[in-house]
């Protein structure tokens, strides 16, 4: 019987946690977790471990926590470890050219999208801002360049109607997790996984989220302005100027509009706040306070009844 694949994981946040999982269900040698350094976090400012060294931590696994791969001391390491291969979901720092030179096989990613579409950094919650009706993951052989490796394995998801940034996360992290699982049996039991380039056709990418993008604008469509509610749930949260009142919406859904100039609260009801935009009206359903939690919009107009004879 052939020896287990022996490999090193690089994983930093929730998302690369069930791939971690995955790896720890399949017949391989974990030699060691890889993940960036603990964090100032909380209000605290304690130093935290991530989510991936917790999960490393309790299975009992080695982890390495270099500032950077790009160190002597690093790249020593990670050949002393002698991997056949490198598995990197969400790790955050890059991998230098010899570095991806160090495992006997290659270096494989999960990247939540599908490639070519959405290389980079937010391509959750990319595709819920333009409007995609589908996503998905690859599992792909890493190259120099940002997500432009060879896809081995992609698996197709639909985008719901009212996924957030938060439920789609979820559903491609245990998606990436299959996905990575069964690639490992497949190596495992000898095959070599077919690895086919990318198409130069469609390529775009997905920035970091900034937290000014979260602030809504009344002159944009409904249509746009739902989708930022919900690609910003749970960070960084849509923000909004409401009656005279800055709040951050957690709900809100696209309606037909009125003529009403941009802003205006044209009907507030139990069901929800209907704010006129540049094209429909925005329905605000949960939304918070400064300082307060969140409720529901008959709650905030329980607080604000002037506006119920909107």
């Amino acid at each position: 019987m052939p020896a287990p694949l022996r490999l090193v994981f690089a994983g930093t946040p929730e998302f690369a946690v069930p791939h971690l999982r995955a790896c720890l269900a399949e017949n391989v040698e974990i030699a060691a977790v890889y993940t960036q350094p603990d964090r100032p976090a909380g209000r605290g400012r304690a130093l935290a471990a991530s989510p991936v060294k917790q999960a490393a931590l309790a299975a009992g696994l080695v982890v390495e926590q270099p500032e950077s791969l790009k160190l002597p001391d690093a790249k020593a390491r990670l050949r002393e470890l002698n991997p056949d291969l490198l598995v990197v979901v969400a790790y955050g720092l890059i991998l230098p050219r010899a570095v991806l030179a160090i495992p006997r096989l290659c270096c494989w990613n999960v990247h939540a999208s599908l490639l070519p579409r959405w290389r980079g950094a937010a391509p959750i919650q990319r595709a819920i801002l333009a409007g995609d009706t589908q996503t998905g993951v690859c599992l792909m052989r890493m190259a120099a360049g940002l997500d432009t490796g060879p896809v081995m394995l992609r698996r197709e998801i639909d985008i719901a109607a009212d996924d957030t940034g938060g439920s789609l996360h979820d559903k491609l992290a245990a998606l990436g997790a299959q996905a990575l699982g069964e690639g490992l049996r497949r190596t495992q039991a000898g095959e070599t996984l077919t690895a086919q380039p990318q198409p130069e056709a469609g390529v775009t990418y997905a920035h970091k989220l900034e937290k000014s993008e979260a602030r809504l604008d009344w002159n944009e469509s409904a249509i746009a302005l739902e989708r930022k509610v919900r690609a910003f749930d749970p960070w960084p949260v849509a923000e909004a100027d409401l009656a005279g009142e800055r709040v951050r919406v957690w709900g809100a859904q696209a309606m037909p509009g009125s003529s009403a100039s941009p802003g205006a609260v044209i009907a507030a009801t139990k069901h929800g706040i209907d704010v006129a935009c540049g094209e429909g009206a925005l329905r605000v359903t949960r939304l918070q306070r400064a300082g307060g939690r969140v409720v529901t919009a008959a709650d905030y107009l329980n607080a604000r009844p002037e506006l119920k004879h909107a």
